[in-house]
């Protein structure tokens, strides 16, 4: 299914931060893990927050950007994927202390870090954490990687069948996406008295019933077409 999800995005309306949050569901439905967030690279090489399954892990991997550490950072630099971090482990942690911290106080003791690369090529890094102190599996290690591995290439596929410069509009429009969606949430939750994580879920789940984008829908809550009582609370 997960792979079906990847091999569904060569489409013309493929929409990058969807399936980019469907990722992220995949990876905790199938490797046991806490949450999970995927950081890409932007046109000028920086990483950009894309997606983060739930609310704390966005915050947490915007730390890691404003810090300029974290594993998803250091995996991004080396392409290398670094598995079953202690994050209590000051030793596995030198690198990015002020990062562990943060984790730490947020509830994680175990991360673990997976390059999104094709060859030689690194777009990005998907980063899984937990709040128990459990490694992940050799097996589940693999999965992992192959669900990173099959993003990237549909990612890639994608760029180079709409268009040679596709690479830089499409991070552009995906971090435009990003302002309209977390403006969204957060209207969403405020109305609804409710946490931004069950706003963005609703959100997700209108797109989709009704075949809309989910930019597109956020942007029609934002201007005022879209009435929060047309969106199915569960």
């Amino acid at each position: 299914m997960a792979v079906i999800d990847a091999v569904d995005t060569l489409v013309d309306d493929f929409d990058l931060i969807d399936f980019l949050h469907t990722l992220c569901d995949r990876c905790v439905e199938l490797l046991d893990v806490s949450t999970v967030g995927v950081m890409l690279e932007d046109p000028h090489g920086k990483l950009q927050l894309i997606a983060a399954s739930d609310e704390h892990t966005r915050l947490l991997e915007l730390f890691a950007l404003q810090h300029d550490q974290g594993p998803c950072v250091d995996c991004h630099r080396s392409g290398t994927a670094r598995l079953n971090i202690d994050l209590t482990s000051p030793m596995e942690t030198g690198s990015f202390p002020v990062f562990a911290a943060r984790a730490r106080e947020s509830g994680f003791v175990t991360t673990h870090a997976l390059p999104m690369r094709l060859r030689a090529t690194v777009i990005g890094a998907m980063n899984l954490f937990d709040t128990r102190r459990q490694d992940l599996s050799a097996a589940d290690a693999r999965v992992a990687q192959a669900l990173s591995d099959v993003a990237t290439i549909a990612i890639l596929q994608h760029r180079t069948v709409a268009h040679a410069n596709l690479q830089r509009s499409q991070m552009h429009a995906a971090l435009k996406s990003r302002i309209y969606i977390e403006q969204a949430k957060g209207i969403l939750a405020e109305r609804w008295d409710a946490s931004v994580d069950d706003a963005f879920d609703a959100l997700r789940r209108h797109a989709r019933a009704h075949r809309l984008g989910l930019t597109q829908v956020c942007r029609q809550l934002i201007d005022g077409q879209l009435d929060t009582t047309a969106i199915e609370r569960t």
